[in-house]
């Protein structure tokens, strides 16, 4: 009796165990097996989730049960819904069927559109189709950015420090070459995830608009090495404590470069870098105030009628343009397809557009930079000992229609950076003093490749109120530092699966 007690208690908690956790599927092409990133996937027409660059797709646990309808859509492919039930019996692979067609198929003309006339028409719905709108909303957002720090050369001695011997110095310099060394061998590399509630309005206050956001983090992630982030703003925290050995933090200087010098002044003092707000110190950021600029930054980059940087949409004149055919979207509706590479020399970008049919919105870019093609070049490396160039831009932004009107918001973005910079400079910094001064001189040389990667997902949109968004209040938060990624750290929330990169990573210490 008490053996087959025991026995089924173990069969339940087997049972229980199956059913809590998450389920992570595929997308595949059905005729050659390939895997589809960035597939839509909405559960039980609520929630959206897209499949990552290598496509997978996670459901949280309570959307692993076999009753949960799952309806997969992607531009050039047929609709697919199945319950969680069918899917473990296809062994978590989700096939879909091409549905690409050339337009004369389904139009009477046989004309073929005219590409430049399908962007002269993007253009001018551009206001109508990505302007924010007056209806306050909230989102469910996941935000999900990678960085990572490559150096292939440092190289810093210190030359003089007032108040240090040369045996110190010495000593100094051998630490901070054993620092160097460990940078190069293990590249410090960062994962922070984000979700969160996002809630924006934009009210008309005269003849001015104003727009307004807040943010309400449900939780927050980050997978890095403790002591050794991959951050600038962390790199520049750490260069700064070792400064702090050699500047006293409660004095001013000025900083000269070789010929060059700086009028501004600099200080290690805390309360030097305040706002003064009312006679009131501020400090000028917060968690919540970082996350929230960096996020609204983000949108209003993404954004395809504010974004700078995506020539290829607006700067029509530089690029030429192929119109390959059309393909239904996951509204069944008809969809021009567009690519694009560089005519002159101030294109940069290369890819592809698909273009809604009625009212000519962009649904979908996927842009790379031209090979050899770079942004923002700077080489004075011969004459000033600098060079730098952003040598990475890649990315895939996809929108879908709102329900409360025509326009549009961005439902998806998979968006990658990366920068180029050699520094190769004396510094001194010189106190600001009319005695006996302070003095710190160094050699500095530094070449590295900086990455970001960017993932964003709109999982879930409502409308709400102006008054109701005005009476939330923001609480800043913290980040929850893991060593391994851990996917039971998400198992009540839908999240993007993450990438090989990061289930593999470990941290060092």
């Amino acid at each position: 009796m008490r053996q087959s007690l025991i026995n089924s208690f173990f069969i339940l908690f087997l049972f229980q165990s199956a059913v809590a956790q998450n389920i992570t599927a595929k997308i595949i092409d059905s005729k050659t097996g390939e895997s589809i990133p960035y597939a839509n996937i909405k559960v039980n027409e609520s929630e959206n989730l897209v499949s990552n660059s290598e496509g997978y797709f996670t459901l949280s646990e309570i959307n692993s049960r076999d009753e949960t309808v799952l309806t997969v859509s992607y531009l050039g492919f047929v609709n697919r819904q199945l319950t969680v039930s069918e899917l473990k019996k296809l062994d978590y692979n989700i096939k879909l069927a091409a549905g690409v067609f050339q337009l004369s198929d389904v139009a009477v003309s046989n004309i073929k559109p005219n590409p430049y006339e399908i962007m002269a028409n993007v253009k001018a719905n551009l206001a109508r189709n990505y302007a924010t709108g007056e209806t306050a909303s909230k989102e469910m957002l996941f935000y999900r950015k990678s960085d990572n720090f490559k150096p292939s050369l440092i190289d810093v001695e210190i030359n003089k420090s007032t108040g240090f011997s040369k045996q110190a110095l010495n000593k100094v310099n051998t630490d901070l070459k054993t620092f160097s060394k460990q940078l190069i061998s293990h590249p410090p590399q960062e994962f922070t995830d984000i979700l969160c509630n996002y809630y924006s309005v934009k009210t008309k206050k005269g003849d001015k608009f104003l727009f307004n956001s807040k943010l309400d983090v449900l939780k927050a992630t980050v997978l890095k090495n403790e002591g050794r982030s991959s951050s600038l703003d962390d790199l520049e925290k750490t260069a700064m404590n070792m400064m702090l050995q050699h500047l006293d933090s409660t004095k001013y200087y000025r900083v000269k470069s070789g010929l060059f010098g700086s009028r501004d002044t600099i200080s290690l003092r805390k309360d030097f870098h305040k706002k003064k707000n009312k006679g009131i110190d501020v400090e000028i950021t917060s968690q919540l105030t970082a996350t929230k600029t960096s996020l609204n930054s983000f949108l209003s980059d993404a954004n395809f009628l504010n974004s700078k940087k995506l020539d290829f949409i607006k700067k029509t004149d530089l690029y030429d343009y192929t119109y390959e055919g059309a393909t239904y979207t996951s509204d069944n509706e008809f969809a021009y397809v567009l690519s694009f590479k560089p005519r002159k020399s101030k294109a940069k970008y290369l890819g592809k557009l698909y273009i809604s049919e009625s009212d000519y919105a962009i649904l979908r870019a996927d842009y790379v930079l031209d090979e050899g093609e770079k942004l923002n070049n700077f080489n004075m490396k011969l004459l000033l000992g600098i060079k730098a160039s952003e040598n990475v831009s890649k990315g895939t932004i996809t929108y879908k229609k709102k329900a409360e009107d025509d326009s549009y918001y961005m439902q998806y973005a998979a968006i990658e950076k990366g920068n180029y910079f050699y520094l190769n400079r004396p510094l001194k910094f010189i106190e600001l003093t009319k005695s006996e001064k302070d003095v710190l001189a160094l050699d500095l040389k530094i070449e590295a490749n900086v990455r970001a990667k960017i993932e964003f997902l709109n999982m879930s949109r409502s409308k709400t109120t102006a008054a109701a968004i005005e009476k939330i209040k923001e609480e800043d938060f913290k980040f929850i530092t893991i060593k391994t990624y851990d996917p039971t750290m998400w198992k009540d929330y839908n999240a993007i699966e993450p990438l090989q990169e990061m289930k593999q990573f470990k941290a060092i210490n």
